[in-house]
């Protein structure tokens, strides 16, 4: 499905492939690989993940439920709820995700991209080609000006992420995000569309090519 959004088309369902790599739209057909990843990963993603502050009202019930609500927000042109696939040689397997969120329009045209991957497949340089992937998409086919990542000081291997890409540090907002039980500092990276050059997927690839 397309609609207008700002000066370009906003799609939805939007599969973006690379060599290896695949982000796909995450489907109920991914319940069990996802419940399988998760649960394998449960120690090493603990430290990093979004919780929900006392009093919230509670999210989704189900991995369906889940699924229903990132699909809405898609289709309402709000984020990108991408399943990181990965061919490693034996078949393509689901080994994370890569949400493009808060999705924004006019004069700020920007987003925040968040990710987390198996354990079992870190250090392949994954992570970093889909954040270029989903960036060029987002600077390219929505038109957007800014992509922000934000990562908690003490996650040494996500901020290798951003700067293996070159994005740019911002400096620190205070108890941004509430995550694994309080709220945390988080440091803040950036890139303007102006900043990538022939795209942030070349820029990656020209530092560290990908075995094809």
């Amino acid at each position: 499905m397309g609609r207008q959004w700002g000066s370009a088309t906003f799609s939805w369902p939007v599969s973006l492939t690379h060599r290896e790599l695949t982000l796909r739209p995450l489907g109920r057909r991914d319940r069990k690989a996802w419940a399988e990843v998760r649960e394998a990963n449960r120690s090493w993603l603990g430290p990093w993940e979004a919780t929900l502050p006392p009093g919230s009202s509670r999210g989704p019930g189900s991995f369906g439920g889940l699924i229903r609500v990132l699909d809405h927000q898609a289709r309402e042109g709000r984020m990108l709820p991408w399943a990181v696939c990965w061919d490693d040689g034996d078949g393509v397997r689901l080994g994370g995700q890569l949400t493009v969120s808060n999705i924004v329009a006019g004069s700020m045209s920007g987003a925040q991209i968040g990710y987390w991957i198996d354990e079992r497949l870190a250090g392949r340089g994954i992570i970093p080609l889909a954040v270029a992937l989903a960036t060029d998409h987002c600077f390219t086919q929505l038109g957007l000006h800014r992509m922000e990542i934000a990562i908690r000081p003490e996650n040494a291997k996500s901020l290798r992420v951003v700067e293996k890409l070159g994005f740019r540090a911002e400096g620190l907002r205070p108890k941004y995000l509430h995550i694994d039980g309080d709220w945390r500092d988080h440091l803040i990276f950036a890139l303007n569309s102006d900043e990538v050059g022939d795209g942030l997927v070349a820029r990656w690839e020209s530092t560290r090519p990908i075995a094809g």
